[in-house]
């Protein structure tokens, strides 16, 4: 089944500190409908932007990989049957988090699915 990254940006969500609470409860209540529906793989929100870059040889570095404006503010990786389903869930987070969603559909992996599969059985 695909599956959807569903994100926004650092800064998107541009509405007052003491309406936090309150957007957090619709957030989690859309979660939550994800969950039921087996539709939720995993999501969160990242608080400011602090990053450190792993490179091959394992050595750490402050990050980012590029500098760049935009910076990942949250996100969520849902399984769902089809695009359309995938903008549907997306507009529901858009209202509860109170800011545009980007959707991108992750790009199949026969192994990872077999190995997943595999898991289940």
């Amino acid at each position: 089944m695909p599956r959807f990254l569903i994100s926004f940006n650092d800064g998107d969500m541009d509405f007052p500190e003491a309406d936090l609470p309150e957007v957090g409860r619709a957030a989690h209540a859309v979660m939550r409908d994800a969950m039921a529906a087996g539709a939720w793989i995993v999501g969160g929100g990242f608080l400011g932007y602090t990053a450190h870059v792993v490179t091959a040889d394992g050595s750490v570095r402050p990050g980012p990989l590029r500098e760049s404006p935009v910076h990942l503010g949250g996100f969520t990786v849902l399984e769902v049957d089809s695009e359309d389903a995938a903008y549907a869930w997306a507009a529901r987070f858009a209202d509860a988090c109170r800011c545009p969603q980007e959707v991108r559909a992750i790009m199949p992996d026969p192994e990872q699915e077999s190995l997943q599969a595999g898991a289940h059985t």
